[in-house]
C-alpha cells in the first residue's frame, strides 16, 4: 500500500517549497473544519478499547494508553477499520487504546496541545497549520493515510465539457481550504482570472458549508462544486455529473487527504508505543487492500456508531472506490499545494523543515519488506 515518492530536486526545489510553506498561517488559519463531509464540529469520547488481543503475557509498552484522535469520515478509513477489527490492539498490547472523534481539523489540534490525545489522523491543511503556528514545536507527521477523494461534480444539463465551466457558480468547502485552493488553482491553469478573497471572476467560488452543499446544488444556486467525499457522491445522488476527479491532476494519480500526526512530546516520551501505531495503520492498510468489501462495511459500522448514521450504498460505494489507504504521506504534495496557494494569491511566507519525521515509519516499513518513503525534504534531519 505504501507509495515510494519520486525524487525532488535539490536547492530551487526546496527554496519553492519552504516559500510556499511560508505563507500557510494565513491560508490555514481560514480552516474552520475539515471534516470533509462530516456533520457537525463537536468532538466526541469514543469508549475506550479494551486490551482484547492483549493476554496475561501481552508485552509491555512503556505507556498503559494511548489517546488516538480521528474524524468519523471515509478518509479516515484506517482508523475507522483498524480500531474496529482489533488490529491496533494487537500491536499495542497491554497498552489500551483511548479513541476521540472530532469533526473538526482545528479541534483535533487543540487536543493534541493539550494532551487529549496523543496520537490523530488529520488532514494536511490543520496539520501544517498546527505545526506553523507552534514554530514547530507541537507535532510531527509520522505517516500517510489517505489519498484521492475530492471531485468536480457539476449540473450536466449547465455544463457539459471543462470548458463550460467558466461563468458558472462552483462551491468549495470554505475560503482557503484544501479543495479551495484547488480549485482556484485550477482555474488559474485554465488562463482564466478569479479573486482569491471574493471568489469573483470568470469563474463564481461559492465558499459553500459540506453540510449545506447538497441543498444549495438541489436549489441551483450552485451549477457544480469541488468537494470532497461523501459530499461528492451525495451531489451525484442527487443527479450531478462527475467532470473531473483530482486525482487525475497528480503525478501517479496521488495527492495527500489524511496523514497521521503525534504530539513531540509524547513521541519523546513513548517512541515504543508509536511504532506500535504506525505497525497497526501499516497492518490496517494492508488489510483493507486485502479485504475491500469487509473493510467498507467496517468503515459504515463505525460510521453509523459514531454518528448514528449509515451511508446509503449509491453514496457509500463510489466514495470508498475513489479513496485510497496508503502508508506515504506524499509530502511532496502537501508542499505543492502549499506553492498553489502562493500562486492563488492566498498566501505569503513560514517554514515546514522538519515538519515530517518518518523514522519509525520507515523502520516498520523496512521490517515488513516494503519500500521505505520521504519526506520531500521537509523531514526531521
Amino acid at each position: 500500500m505504501s507509495a515510494q515518492s519520486r525524487p525532488v530536486s535539490r536547492a530551487p526545489r526546496r527554496r519553492r517549497l519552504t516559500a510556499a510553506a511560508a505563507a500557510l498561517p494565513i491560508l490555514f488559519g481560514a480552516l474552520a473544519a475539515c471534516g470533509y463531509g462530516s456533520n457537525d464540529d463537536k468532538s466526541s469520547d469514543a469508549t475506550t478499547a479494551p486490551a482484547a488481543n492483549a493476554g496475561a503475557d501481552a508485552k509491555k509498552l512503556s505507556a498503559d494508553q494511548v489517546k488516538i484522535g480521528y474524524f468519523p469520515n471515509l478518509t479516515h478509513a484506517t482508523p475507522l477499520v483498524g480500531l474496529k477489527e482489533g488490529i491496533f490492539q494487537k500491536e499495542l498490547g497491554a497498552t489500551t487504546v483511548k479513541e476521540l472523534t472530532f469533526n473538526a481539523g482545528p479541534e483535533e489540534i487543540e487536543a493534541l496541545n493539550a494532551g487529549s490525545i496523543d496520537i490523530g489522523w488529520i488532514g494536511p491543511s490543520p496539520a501544517i497549520n498546527g505545526y506553523t503556528k507552534s514554530n514547530g514545536a507541537s507535532l510531527k507527521i509520522i505517516s500517510g493515510s489517505a489519498s484521492g477523494g475530492v471531485k468536480l461534480v457539476v449540473n450536466p444539463d449547465k455544463i457539459k465539457t471543462l470548458d463550460d465551466v467558466k461563468g458558472k457558480k462552483i462551491a468549495t468547502p470554505q475560503l482557503g481550504n484544501t479543495q479551495d485552493v484547488a480549485l482556484l488553482n485550477w482555474i488559474r491553469s485554465k488562463g482564466w482570472k478569479v479573486d482569491a478573497q471574493s471568489g469573483k471572476g470568470d469563474v463564481s467560488v461559492v465558499r459553500t458549508d459540506n453540510k449545506i452543499t447538497p441543498d444549495a446544488y438541489k436549489q441551483g444556486s450552485i451549477d457544480g462544486a469541488w468537494v470532497p467525499e461523501p459530499t461528492a457522491s451525495k451531489l451525484v445522488a442527487e443527479g450531478a455529473k462527475v467532470l473531473l476527479d483530482e486525482s487525475t491532476l497528480w503525478p501517479d494519480n496521488k495527492f495527500v487527504i489524511t496523514n497521521v500526526i503525534v504530539s513531540q512530546k509524547f513521541l519523546k516520551a513513548h517512541p515504543d508505543v508509536v511504532e506500535a501505531v504506525l505497525r497497526g495503520s501499516v497492518n490496517t492498510n494492508a488489510w483493507i487492500a486485502a479485504n475491500p468489501d469487509k473493510a467498507k462495511a467496517d468503515a459504515n459500522d463505525q460510521l453509523k456508531k459514531l454518528t448514528q448514521k449509515a451511508l446509503p450504498a449509491n453514496i457509500l460505494d463510489p466514495a470508498w472506490k475513489s479513496i485510497q489507504v496508503l502508508d506515504d504521506p506524499l509530502a511532496k504534495t502537501a508542499g505543492e499545494e502549499a506553492q498553489h496557494a502562493v500562486d492563488a494569491g492566498l498566501l505569503k511566507a513560514p517554514k515546514l523543515n522538519g515538519l515530517y519525521d518518518l523514522t519509525l515509519l520507515n523502520k516498520v516499513l523496512a521490517a515488513d519488506g516494503k519500500p521505505t518513503v520521504d519526506a520531500a525534504e521537509l523531514g526531521t534531519q
